[in-house]
């Protein structure tokens, strides 16, 4: 048995919850729970990223105080988090005390390692990711992320972080851990920039500019860069660096983080951690985007998708399937309303529920006593654990679905149905055999869908006990109105 520490990015508090956001959180669920069903321990912290710019704007504009704001964005974070079934253990916000305290030590480490210094410098800036750009990055003068929004050139007196000092022990790293970020093709990414040169990047902003954010150790004046602030989140919550026994017990961390955070979760923050003399990250798995008709999501375009819509339609379980499955793991996916529709509807309604409505009606109306779940029935295949361990969460439940469509060929080819109202003794024995092989399936089939749709399964598995057929799982349904 191992420790497992699970950890999301923060989601920025300038705009509310996104099914990006739904997407991270429930792959890191989802792995969370196989985990402990692999018989690991698990931890998993999910939270919001409050300090910076774009926060003290919308609290202005809002016409609230900074606090007002993120107090309330949080709230909604959390209860998006709640309502999507994510089995958080922690939801750290980077306004608690205890967080704000340990940036404030990871600063003087990293001071303290020689490796924090203050200059004037002249950025090219993305206001979009609160990030300095260099030329190479932009394309057209503009950020690809956010080619919207103009590039800012700024001059100003700031802490930096030495980054150049660590272009060859990240090399190293990323040499001696070959997993260390995935999929490979992040990872020569990620390779690719490092190897080119790296640039000191800013930590710190002006307080007379920025009042908001974590002040700088030792400096009135300076107000902590959100980066710097919001990465220190993953040993904040572990009690770093005061609970020592907690840390050692979890840490190193898994983190889940989008494509965008490629360079500040894999190159930035693992030199941080070396800087701060700790250990780097254990794995960075980085996922794509989401589109929708080929094309980024906008609400001037119309294709915007909102995950409670789809909630409140669908369910719960059925969002978190189509998140798992039909959205690929690593590479950027598209989404339609209609794709979900159609997949909703094959595969949840006609596929798993008809199948669980049929088997169930058939036990309990021929069996007369629930069939005895046995390990072997509960019992998670190694392929569907190492699908997930590789972060390949739409092959697990490609694997899963495949015991959906192997138990309507069984209907199909023994037909149980029949043999049970059989006049033949034999015939009707040899039914009612098939019914009980039938629900030791679905109870298989359930075990293997903890992870992914946990009331799902726990339905399946209420019925098998009870020897009931379900409440129907997926009603059949109309379009999602509007789509």
């Amino acid at each position: 048995m191992s420790a497992r520490y699970i950890t999301t990015t923060l989601p920025y508090l300038n705009a509310d919850p996104h099914l990006g956001h739904a997407l991270e959180f429930v792959e890191a669920d989802c792995y969370k729970r196989a985990a402990l069903l692999a018989g690991d321990e698990a931890f998993l912290n999910i939270g919001t990223d409050e300090h910076g710019a774009k926060v003290a704007e919308k609290a202005a504009a809002a016409g609230k105080s900074p606090q007002e704001y993120v107090d309330e964005y949080a709230l909604r974070f959390k209860a998006f988090a709640d309502r999507l079934d994510i089995s958080y253990d922690a939801f750290t916000r980077t306004t608690d005390a205890g967080h704000v305290a340990a940036a404030q030590e990871f600063w003087k480490r990293c001071d303290a390692a020689g490796d924090i210094y203050k200059a004037a410098y002249e950025i090219k800036y993305c206001v979009g990711c609160e990030l300095e750009k260099t030329g190479s990055e932009l394309e057209e003068g503009k950020c690809p992320v956010h080619p919207n929004l103009q590039i800012e050139t700024r001059t100003e007196e700031n802490y930096y972080f030495r980054f150049s000092k660590y272009q060859q022990v990240l090399l190293d790293l990323y040499e001696a851990s070959t997993d260390i970020v995935v999929p490979k093709e992040r990872l020569h990414e990620i390779r690719t920039f490092v190897a080119g040169g790296l640039k000191d990047f800013s930590i710190s902003r002006r307080k007379e500019k920025l009042s908001w954010g974590i002040p700088v150790p030792g400096d009135d004046e300076h107000v902590m860069y959100v980066w710097f602030d919001a990465l220190v989140n993953y040993v904040s919550v572990l009690g770093w660096p005061g609970e020592e026994q907690k840390f050692n017990t979890w840490w190193p961390v898994t983190q889940f983080a989008g494509k965008d955070n490629l360079r500040q979760q894999s190159a930035m923050w693992q030199a941080m951690l070396m800087s701060a003399g700790v250990a780097p990250s254990k794995q960075i798995f980085i996922h794509g985007f989401i589109t929708s008709g080929g094309q980024k999501m906008s609400k001037s375009l119309g294709n915007v998708i909102n995950p409670m819509d789809l909630v409140e339609k669908y369910g719960v379980d059925a969002v978190r399937y189509i998140l798992l499955r039909h959205v690929s793991p690593f590479e950027d996916s598209d989404l339609t309303f209609e794709a979900i529709q159609d997949h909703y509807t094959a595969h949840l309604a006609n596929g798993l529920g008809n199948l669980v409505a049929r088997v169930m009606r058939l036990a309990e109306e021929h069996l007369p006593e629930p069939v005895v779940v046995t390990e072997d029935d509960i019992r998670l295949e190694q392929s569907f654990l190492q699908s997930v361990e590789r972060f390949k969460f739409n092959e697990a439940m490609d694997l899963v679905f495949e015991h959906v469509a192997k138990g309507d060929a069984f209907m199909t080819e023994h037909e149980p149905y029949k043999k049970i109202k059989s006049a033949d003794a034999a015939e009707k024995e040899t039914g009612r055999q098939e019914i009980e092989k039938l629900v030791h399936h679905v109870a298989k089939i359930a075990a293997h869908l903890v992870p992914s749709m946990p009331a799902t399964a726990e339905a399946i598995l209420a019925a098998v006990r009870a020897n009931k057929k379900p409440d129907n799982l997926f009603p059949r349904l109309e379009k999602l109105h509007g789509s």
